[in-house]
């Protein structure tokens, strides 16, 4: 079967199952922060592929270090040793301080296997019936364990029971998490975001992780930070949690891993490391060499270049630059995040403002309903920081003059 050319695109798509609202568009090539559409419009990518490509689009080394893996072995199995597996492993277990890494294929895929990590926990603990303390706003995926994670009722709703196990509560709230392990004698960890994404940028706040980590060592827990998202470099660290000087027992991570190549992992500590055996779990496609390869050349790329304290000048300059141009605008509720990881919060649904971007040139999304979410790559100049701010600022201006304010 040929491969149409892109100019023949068409948006219609009558054959791919209907499970996302697209916006009227379709990306054609890239290169560093910038992507066309199959019309030849450019637009400056504030979105990132929703915080994946870590080093922009089109990037020399890297494209060149994958051309050159696809030359060798794309996949071979698990039946194997994959050589790359270790190199990837090691280097994560050296950034993080922690001891071995499972390899999959996506966040999802890398938060199940921490649930599943959680639950063999606390059964060779001697529970029956294990239970996980979740938090209110949190996003972990959508399968059926990882959905039940989830916070948001709309993710959940039309699919039945949830499954169960879980212990829901508020987000940096010490004694609720104390009150919870009070009341729950199977629960075997605590599972949550440094900084939740889909929820809206909502930080844990430092003391709270220090609390969690010094809770879970009291009570023989498992801490487990989802750091999919805002892991590999987004907040100015390797890992949003080093901010507070903690270590979890399991980190799950996947999207700026592999800059656009699919891939998950589950970084595992001491307490954790040695809970699965042969056969408890497994990955067709986790670990193969071109994923390996992808997340290899991220990390080296992203040290060579300094990309975490780039990470966290520019995404000071980001946000400090939309405080001033949205400062006193009625409807902007908040600015908050940290690194290139931003929510702009405003007081009223705004979903209309990705049309309104793309009509500008600018790539965003719209999370939590009424947070502006940016997570741009970690190669955006100062430069671009600045117009995605300014462009972004005129359209949340335009659109707040616009519609009416919600009632109290």
């Amino acid at each position: 079967m040929s491969t149409p050319d892109s100019t023949a695109l068409t948006l219609s798509e009558p054959h791919v199952l209907g499970v996302f609202s697209r916006l009227p568009v379709a990306m054609s090539h890239g290169q560093g922060c910038w992507v066309w559409d199959t019309a030849g419009r450019r637009y400056l990518d504030g979105l990132g592929g929703i915080a994946v490509n870590t080093l922009g689009h089109n990037h020399p080394r890297f494209v060149a270090a994958l051309q050159e893996q696809l030359t060798k072995l794309i996949h071979t199995s698990n039946y194997y040793h994959v050589p790359l597996q270790e190199t990837l492993a090691a280097k994560l277990c050296e950034i993080s301080g922690m001891n071995k890494a499972f390899f999959c294929n996506s966040g999802l895929e890398a938060n199940e296997a921490a649930l599943k990590i959680a639950r063999k926990f606390g059964v060779d603990r001697g529970f029956a019936e294990p239970e996980i303390l979740v938090f209110e706003g949190a996003f972990h995926g959508r399968s059926l364990a990882t959905m039940a994670a989830t916070a948001n009722a709309k993710v959940r709703e039309g699919f039945g029971a949830s499954f169960p196990g879980f212990v829901r509560v508020a987000l940096n709230s010490v004694s609720a998490v104390e009150e919870a392990i009070a009341k729950h004698p199977q629960l075997c960890a605590i599972f949550l975001e440094t900084v939740q994404g889909e929820g809206g940028i909502n930080p844990a706040r430092i003391d709270f992780l220090q609390a969690l980590r010094r809770l879970c060592d009291k009570h023989e827990l498992l801490l487990m930070l989802d750091e999919v998202q805002c892991g590999i470099g987004r907040t100015g660290k390797w890992f949003a949690h080093q901010w507070a000087g903690i270590v979890p027992d399991v980190m799950p991570l996947a999207k700026g891993l592999g800059s656009g190549v699919p891939i998950g992992a589950v970084v595992c500590g001491p307490r954790a490391a040695d809970v699965m055996r042969p056969g408890n779990h497994g990955s067709t496609f986790g670990g193969n060499p071109l994923a390996m390869r992808a997340g290899v050349e991220t990390l080296r790329i992203m040290e060579e270049d300094q990309l975490l304290s780039h990470a966290a000048k520019v995404g000071q300059e980001l946000q400090q630059a939309l405080r001033e141009q949205l400062a006193g605008v009625t409807g902007v509720v908040e600015i908050r995040g940290q690194g290139l990881m931003i929510g702009v919060e405003l007081d009223r649904p705004c979903g209309a403002l990705l049309g309104m971007g793309l009509e500008r040139g600018v790539l965003f999304s719209v999370t939590a309903d009424r947070v502006v979410r940016l997570v741009p790559p970690l190669i955006i100049s100062s430069d671009e920081a600045r117009q995605l701010a300014g462009t972004l600022s005129e359209i949340i201006r335009q659109f707040l003059s616009t519609q009416t304010p919600p009632q109290p």
